[in-house]
């Protein structure tokens, strides 16, 4: 019979391998951002916002703070750097007023990152009120973070389209929150619950949708372009808490 610690890491592992395909799922979108050499109307605020939820995860799977999250730590450190490589791009290409605004959100994210851990370090002494502290920091970011795809769910009962929903980042987000859930209750982790948790029902929500509105969604020339804007918001619900990537 297999173990519950070989079963935790298999269910990591796969959560660690959806979470990277919800991580490259932006990739069309910086293909588009190098072609045109110009950000145009594209935003940095879901890569900004990821970057500051996987910082907070990767600090969080630390064995100083959670002990025996190494798959936490692997998705969301790999999800961080892929997070930096697409700002290096966006910021390359954006125009001068645009690149400080990055600038100061990274610098602003990473100092955040730094006073939390600071408190964490200074002001609590076991694993049990550090994983705690800083559990709750990563579920209230997870939560805000589904403001986005809230706005595409509305924005596709409004015009009874999907167009701006695809569905395999939908399913992914749902298969996503689904892993990461079995994860967090084969070693129990209320804080990973909590974010994917939260993740499976916004992935349900949307795949509901989809079978809703697929039907009555209009094919024209503008859909690929209409797709890869909705990539940018719908990946914040991804990432989560690897979370998310996240655990949540």
């Amino acid at each position: 019979m297999v173990s519950a610690t070989v079963a935790r890491n298999i269910a990591g592992i796969f959560g660690n391998v959806i979470s990277l395909f919800l991580f490259l799922s932006p990739i069309p979108t910086f293909i588009t951002i190098y072609k045109m050499k110009k950000v145009e109307e594209y935003k940095a605020d879901p890569y900004l916002a990821t970057v500051l939820n996987c910082a907070l995860w990767v600090f969080y799977g630390l064995p100083i703070v959670h002990p025996d999250s190494l798959l936490v730590i692997t998705i969301n450190a790999t999800g961080l750097a892929i997070e930096l490589f697409y700002l290096s791009i966006f910021f390359y290409f954006s125009p001068t007023p645009r690149k400080v605004k990055v600038g100061l959100w990274l610098i602003g994210a990473m100092v955040f990152v730094g006073i939390v851990a600071t408190c964490t370090l200074l002001l609590f002494h076991t694993h049990n009120k550090r994983s705690s502290f800083v559990g709750i920091i990563c579920v209230i970011f997870v939560s805000l973070m589904y403001i986005a795809p809230l706005t595409i769910m509305s924005k596709v009962i409004k015009s009874k389209s999907v167009r701006y929903m695809p569905f395999s980042l939908s399913l992914a987000n749902f298969l996503n929150g689904v892993i990461w859930v079995i994860y967090a209750l084969i070693k129990f982790d209320l804080f990973i619950l909590i974010g994917n948790g939260l993740g499976t029902v916004s992935g349900a929500v949307q795949l509901i949708l989809y079978a809703c509105y697929y039907k009555t969604t209009p094919r024209d020339d503008e859909e690929e372009e209409n797709l890869s804007k909705a990539n940018s918001q719908l990946q914040l619900s991804s990432n989560q808490g690897q979370a998310k990537g996240v655990p949540a």
